[in-house]
């Protein structure tokens, strides 16, 4: 199992402090920002804050990894030009686990043994966060996760484990069966991987959409490493007046290409996830069907008329550009819809470890870090937090945000419709903060 290691940049200087913090943001800004310079020194050591990230860097969650790897890369490098976390640079330990459950738990315990690090964090797909979260609990090692399954704010996982950096499915879709059903229509039939991510789509939509007088028509259950769908196609009922559709992996693109194939010039209302067509460009042939049906976005993609500032100068930092591509590959598509939770998940600890006084890994340390990271209950929208405010819960964990629905209108996705925070809200029943430490 390879790992590799980003190491904090040394000599840190004064331009690279007012790129960090931001030219416009005056020079009061930048004269707070100037102590950082010394504080590397003033720390009670100068070993580096270590983060564990488990990336998946092979298997299915491929895509959504090499982009969480240059996205935490570009957050370290803000961090550490900024003065680093309690005056100590931070430094970036990654380990694959190929989007495997067994791999993810043996690189929470080498991260823990191994590499000694004092946060682990990064991982999306949900069967490896539920593979990998109770030996963290074992081992007693903060993980922060960057995925959307309900699985952290269900209760199930333990006190270790956070997600202040992205939204849960069950949010997303409360937030967003009304839309579907004042706009598309009442009769659903949805496709969704079979797994963990799925099963919580499955669960929490139908919930949601019978809440707003509507049924679900078909539920199709795909395996997530499935490579041809034609099979399950024909399971769609003609009684359809919306396909819901949200599948992972690296066969997406075929997936999207058939489901055109399938319908040819007739089709039902269609709303996606964008998780079906993340890494995949618009532009590609026989995507045409795809004009006029909507997709959920986590962050959108396309850079908006009233693009703000932060999202600005978040994509210069990552590496995106206005259409969501790479800045140095027009061909390279960004997973830009979920990947800034590992931005804001990072800004999280940041913030945590600041409010307790984080110095090591003593008991006392974590125990301090677990009880900031619950005390948090609210995150301001800025650079820090690009992709919007949110609220945070720290009983179950969970952050709660903004959604955002576009449509793809002359072959790039425009927003139509942002939630409200409150729209995504539900009854919370897990309290971790009842569980010993």
């Amino acid at each position: 199992m390879s790992n590799s290691i980003i190491k904090p940049q040394k000599g840190i200087s004064r331009r690279s402090v007012l790129q960090a913090m931001g030219a416009t943001a005056g020079a009061g800004l930048a004269l707070q920002a100037m102590p950082g310079f010394v504080r590397y020194s003033q720390a009670g050591t100068s070993e580096p804050v270590k983060i564990g990230l488990q990336l998946h860097r092979t298997g299915i969650g491929a895509s959504y990894g090499r982009w969480y790897e240059r996205v935490t890369a570009a957050a370290v490098k803000v961090i550490n030009d900024g003065g680093g976390i309690n005056g100590r640079p931070v430094e970036v330990i990654i380990e694959d686990d190929g989007t495997d459950p067994k791999r993810g738990a043996e690189v929470v315990e080498k991260f823990a043994t191994q590499h000694k690090v004092d946060v682990a964090y990064g991982t999306l797909f949900s069967h490896v966060v539920i593979g990998s979260a109770p030996r963290a609990g074992e081992l007693k090692m903060p993980y922060v996760v960057v995925s959307e399954g309900h699985h952290v704010a269900s209760g199930k996982l333990n006190r270790y484990v956070f997600q202040p950096g992205i939204t849960d499915v069950r949010s997303q879709v409360i937030a967003m069966a009304p839309w579907i059903s004042k706009n598309l229509g009442k009769k659903v039939t949805m496709i969704f991987p079979d797994f963990a991510f799925g099963h919580d789509h499955r669960d929490y939509f139908s919930e949601a959409i019978k809440a707003q007088g509507g049924e679900v028509a078909g539920l199709i259950a795909i395996p997530p490493t499935e490579s041809s769908f034609t099979r399950y196609l024909p399971q769609i009922s003609s009684s359809t007046e919306v396909l819901y559709h949200v599948m992972v992996g690296p066969a997406v693109l075929t997936f999207v290409k058939e489901l055109g194939q399938f319908f040819g010039s007739t089709r039902p209302q269609i709303f996606g996830f964008i998780d079906s067509l993340e890494a995949v460009d618009l532009a590609t042939p026989q995507l045409e069907f795809l004009e006029g049906t909507y997709f959920w976005e986590g962050n959108p993609r396309y850079a908006q008329k009233d693009q703000t500032e932060d999202d600005k100068f978040h994509r210069e930092m990552v590496g995106v550009d206005a259409n969501g591509a790479s800045a140095s590959d027009p061909k390279d598509i960004s997973t830009y819809s979920h990947m800034f939770g590992c931005w804001e998940s990072l800004f999280a600890i940041k913030q945590a470890m600041e409010a307790s006084g984080y110095e090591g890994q003593t008991p006392k340390d974590k125990q301090g870090f677990i009880e900031a990271m619950e005390a948090i209950q609210k995150f301001d929208e800025g650079r820090e937090h690009p992709q919007g405010d949110k609220i945070f819960n720290g009983k179950n964990h969970q952050c709660y945000g903004h959604q955002n629905i576009s449509k793809v209108t002359g072959g790039r996705l425009e927003l139509v419709h942002r939630t409200a925070i409150e729209d995504g809200l539900y009854e919370v029943s897990a309290d971790y903060t009842k569980m010993s430490l």
